[in-house]
């Protein structure tokens, strides 16, 4: 057990990021070795799927209900051999580039067994106004398979919280869905990884929802200003990096690009977010030196309502680091063989970081704001950064 018996709560925080979501796998994975259970678990677009099948199963069915979802969405096209996919893994010349891209073209043709399929006809060709006209693939299939893979009276009525984020169409405000607050089913999960214009949105209770990735890649903000008032620990995963290369070419554009987007904004709540904490926490320090009768002071009061939601908190950021050979299509990049390195890589970075003596040595944070980002890339994965 990694987590010192004084913390009461446990988080793990997924972000969006499609096909790179099987690095969360194996996170999940390493934690389940390590036997840290979290208490709650938050996630956005495939980080909410992967957070409905954790939450939605019992501990010891978990990590089957996952590989069951990841061997399902990458069955779409031919697989090696286990044996022949560990000689090819290593492989990094143009040419495994080139076979990625033609697994991406595939996904953008044909769809993702168990997740979603091409309209057809295509949206022009619908009526102003429906469903159809406004997207281009049907997610009928993820529904069938979240109810089939998930619990969902496990979520609602189980120990283990569960919260997804959402993007209210009509008033562009990111939601979350909170199963510590209502009922949870499927619509909330698919909601939450509606992104436009491939995916329709996602009514509920009379309004539409899109991807929460619009708005925020990462639901750490809304765990930590949760109240609660114990000690927590979060393991935040992120699946795009903040750093890279200067672009040599229009493709290496696209991909410079997209990782800026949605990691631009997880660096920036998670700064605004431990911001926050730290502030709250300082001005409790600073009120209880206050003299009595200064307390009551106008001031005063105002910095008493900067109250911190929690004793302490330790995040854990785990980032995946993208190989030489990936490109713009890697969050839709749904081969049987990179999502295997997905999830290899996952594991390897949370076992190792739990092995830190960083972490292992860190002892009590006494109502401190600690961030942690222990994994480095080995060489053998290649990263851009």
């Amino acid at each position: 057990m990694k987590i010192p018996r004084h913390v009461e709560e446990v988080a793990l925080v997924l972000q969006g990021g499609g096909a790179l979501g099987s690095y969360q796998a194996g996170i999940f994975e390493a934690m389940v070795e390590a036997r840290i259970e979290p208490t709650w678990v938050a996630g956005i677009s495939i980080g909410a799927i992967n957070s409905a099948l954790i939450v939605g199963n019992a501990p010891e069915r978990r990590l089957e209900r996952l590989r069951e979802f990841w061997d399902l969405v990458t069955s779409g096209m031919h697989s090696a051999p286990p044996a022949a996919e560990r000689l090819f893994a290593p492989f990094t010349s143009p040419l495994r580039s080139h076979i990625n891209s033609a697994s991406a073209a595939h996904v953008m043709l044909m769809g993702i067994p168990g997740f979603f399929t091409p309209r057809f006809p295509a949206a022009p060709f619908h009526r102003k106004g429906t469903i159809e006209a406004i997207s281009y693939y049907d997610t009928t299939p993820l529904k069938r398979t979240l109810e089939r893979l998930v619990d969902f009276d496990r979520i609602n009525d189980g120990p283990v919280r569960l919260a997804v984020g959402a993007v209210n169409v009509r008033n562009g405000n990111l939601e979350f869905f909170d199963s510590a607050r209502q009922r949870l089913d499927a619509r909330h999960v698919m909601a939450s990884g509606a992104l436009p214009p491939a995916f329709a949105p996602v009514e509920i209770d009379g309004e539409h929802y899109w991807d929460g990735g619009l708005v925020s890649n990462t639901p750490l903000n809304y765990v930590l200003d949760q109240p609660g008032g114990k000690q927590r620990t979060v393991f935040q995963v992120d699946l795009f990096p903040a750093r890279g290369r200067l672009p040599q070419t229009m493709d290496d554009v696209g991909e410079r690009e997209k990782d800026v987007r949605f990691s631009s904004r997880t660096r920036w709540n998670t700064e605004q977010s431990v911001s926050r904490q730290e502030i709250a926490q300082a001005a409790q320090r600073l009120l209880r030196k206050l003299p009595v009768r200064l307390r009551s002071d106008p001031d005063a009061q105002a910095l008493a309502a900067l109250h911190s939601e929690c004793a302490g908190v330790d995040i854990m950021h785990l980032i995946y680091r993208t190989r030489s050979y990936e490109s713009q299509t890697k969050d839709y990049e749904f081969s049987r063989l990179t999502m295997r390195e997905h999830w290899a890589s996952g594991r390897s970075d949370m076992s190792r970081s739990l092995a830190d003596p960083r972490w292992t040595g860190r002892g009590s944070s006494t109502g401190e704001v600690r961030v942690f980002d222990l994994a480095r890339p080995s060489r053998r994965t290649q990263p851009k950064e």
